[in-house]
């Protein structure tokens, strides 16, 4: 498990830096805030299927719409999980406190690791 978890944080790293190009390459281009943001996230979510499927989880052979849409799914939940912290940790640290972010982005990494290793990438005898 622990090797799991190590390679899912490189990739989250990964994905990050990935996302954050592509959005700041959008914003030199001339690309509205918005329209960057979107560029952004949709390079870094192929970016984090992509890497997760093969190098965190094992999953080999050809993608399917099935699994793609669990990806999905699972990027939903996780993302949902991640605005109701958010939403608790600012109640208590104000809503403008940068820290309200931190259980959030936690909560967002751990919801999705579990759902990617028990529903999404699920292979039998991966550890």
């Amino acid at each position: 498990m622990y090797r799991l978890l190590t390679r899912y944080s490189l990739v989250g790293v990964a994905n990050t830096l990935v996302g954050c190009s592509v959005i700041f390459a959008c914003l030199l281009a001339g690309t509205s805030a918005l329209a960057a943001n979107i560029a952004g996230y949709a390079v870094g979510l192929i970016c984090s299927f992509t890497l997760n499927r093969r190098y965190v989880f094992g999953a080999r052979g050809a993608v399917s719409a099935r699994e793609v849409a669990k990806f999905l799914a699972a990027f939903g939940l996780s993302y949902a999980s991640n605005l109701i912290v958010l939403r608790s940790a600012q109640s208590v640290l104000g809503e403008t406190s940068p820290f309200a972010q931190v259980p959030a982005i936690i909560t967002y990494s751990l919801v999705f690791f579990i759902i990617s290793h028990r529903f999404v990438f699920k292979r039998a005898g991966l550890e």
